[in-house]
């Protein structure tokens, strides 16, 4: 069972300044085929861009937003691994898929429902997936 997080502001409180319902965090996982990327025209991805932009605006306004990254290509990753007291390295990611992991946002959500419907908003969720995950807190341990 995760614990419910009492992190940042509430709905309540990001509307009207008053603190309100505790928020939990999620991590919103943002996975794409990374070749559609490099065989779109220019303007293409000008405008898939700009549609990330105005949702991070969006998520902001909102008090949604927490954080979040663009990931560079996975020909720029390296795996590691220690298995008996041994570190190796490996380029590129661990598994072979279909899409890769492109990015994150990282926001608060009132429950696991209002955390989809951010997600849902996400432009990569039309092309690729976007895998929504509560973040453990320990602290309420």
């Amino acid at each position: 069972m995760m614990p419910k997080a009492s992190v940042g502001r509430s709905s309540d409180e990001r509307a009207t300044g008053r603190s309100g319902e505790d928020l939990m965090r999620y991590l919103c996982l943002i996975y794409e085929e990374e070749k559609n990327w490099a065989t779109m025209s220019e303007a293409e991805g000008n405008a898939i861009m700009g549609e990330y932009f105005a949702f991070t605006e969006g998520v902001k306004k909102s008090g949604h937003y927490v954080g979040g990254e663009a990931l560079q290509p996975t020909s720029t990753a390296s795996s590691v691994r220690v298995r008996q007291g041994k570190t190796s390295t490996t380029d590129g990611p661990f598994a072979e898929t279909k899409e890769q992991l492109g990015g994150y946002y990282l926001i608060e959500a009132r429950d696991l429902n209002d955390a989809i419907q951010v997600a849902a908003r996400i432009p990569g969720a039309r092309t690729g997936t976007v895998e929504v995950r509560p973040i453990q807190d320990f602290s309420q341990a």
